[in-house]
């Protein structure tokens, strides 16, 4: 029996949660939806949905808070769509524990690629978790979690200690945008100077040693402000 994904709405705006539930029951995904944060926390917490699509403009609570409150118990992937399009904001509901950002308006198709993506991610860290081994593939690049081996278009490519870590952390994260704050506390703890240049010297060899052409990345994307963004994992 094919079950079908659960996708659990929290939204206030009445014409907007009708057009995302109709879209999603159309592509065959289980609706749930709510208009306010505690009960999108109520049905969170019953329902255990797939995946959470979050406003952070509820009457009752911030939905950064709302973020804040899920991580306290649970991965559930989260997707914020909202009208807040401030770098600021979006770096807060990142670091919050958001998987991805989506500016309002939105088209249809961005929103059921980023739906995607988020699903498919999870569904490969799980998967990755229960073998207790795996590797990530994309266009080329493999990275051999077990022999800490990277190879592209089946050659070697050597790094050091820590482009090592920032690589592996960001294709642990494929398709998610991770912002810079995560990436500096997960490689240099959490006291780590917040300054980020250490961050780009060793992105920039990163990418001197991964891309083809450096001003057109096909691996490791740059949201500026923000931080980076991995192509999604091809091995699934």
């Amino acid at each position: 029996m094919n079950l079908r994904q659960e996708i659990l709405l929290i939204e206030d705006e009445k014409n907007i949660c009708n057009f995302i539930s109709t879209t999603l029951r159309a592509q065959n995904y289980k609706v749930s939806f709510a208009n306010n944060a505690a009960s999108g926390l109520s049905l969170a917490a019953s329902g255990c949905p797939d995946l959470i699509l979050l406003d952070l403009g509820l009457p009752d609570m911030d939905g950064i808070d709302v973020i804040h409150n899920i991580r306290e118990w649970s991965n559930i992937p989260i997707i914020v769509i909202s009208a807040r399009a401030q770098e600021r904001e979006k770096v807060e509901a990142l670091d919050a524990g958001a998987d991805d950002y989506i500016t309002k308006p939105f088209g249809t198709p961005e929103l059921m690629a980023r739906i995607r993506t988020a699903l498919r991610r999870c569904a490969l860290n799980n998967s990755s978790a229960a073998s207790g081994q795996g590797r990530y593939e994309a266009k080329g690049l493999v990275i051999d979690y077990d022999r800490h081996i990277v190879t592209v278009d089946g050659n070697i490519v050597h790094f050091t200690q820590i482009e090592y870590k920032i690589l592996t952390f960001l294709s642990y994260n494929a398709g998610k945008v991770i912002t810079y704050d995560t990436l500096i506390t997960h490689v240099w703890g959490p006291y780590a100077d917040s300054n980020n240049r250490i961050l780009r010297v060793n992105m920039a060899n990163i990418r001197r040693k991964l891309e083809r052409n450096t001003a057109d990345p096909q691996y490791i994307f740059t949201e500026i402000g923000i931080g980076y963004r991995m192509i999604d994992n091809e091995n699934l």
